[in-house]
């Protein structure tokens, strides 16, 4: 008969089996904001269409009574609204890297992709615009 080499391993109660991988959704955010290196951008608001999708990791399922267990998507769109608010991009990129800057001070979050389009500058397109995704980098520097 063959022996058995199977060990019995004894699980710690404070430790987790499991990892949650989350990702946050905003769809086609929509605001009306000065944004462009030309002087007739600067002149008038233009629509401008956000995309984001934003990862993040958690040891634990979400507490349905405490807020501060999820990367709210109410906040998120606040602090796009607050961004375009205070100041003047020239550049979708140099918008989408301020945007990642702030998202980025919530530690869970570990990729960001984001997608903003122009929908009324040029006539023969319904839309113009970038794709960037960020991830964070784990390495310490």
């Amino acid at each position: 008969m063959k022996k058995n080499n199977l060990k019995i391993i004894k699980i710690d109660s404070n430790k987790t089996l499991f990892n949650y991988e989350k990702k946050v959704l905003i769809k086609e955010l929509i605001l009306d904001l000065k944004l462009g290196y030309y002087d007739f951008e600067k002149e008038k608001p233009q629509k401008v269409k956000f995309n984001i999708e934003v990862n993040y990791e958690d040891k634990k399922p979400s507490n349905d009574k405490d807020l501060k267990t999820i990367v709210n998507y109410a906040k998120i769109v606040k602090l796009i609204k607050k961004l375009v608010k205070n100041k003047h991009y020239n550049f979708l990129e140099t918008l989408a890297e301020d945007v990642f800057d702030e998202l980025f001070k919530d530690k869970r979050i570990d990729k960001i992709s984001l997608q903003i389009e122009k929908l009324e500058i040029m006539k023969d397109c319904s839309a113009v615009g970038i794709q960037i995704s960020k991830k964070r980098s784990h390495v310490k520097s």
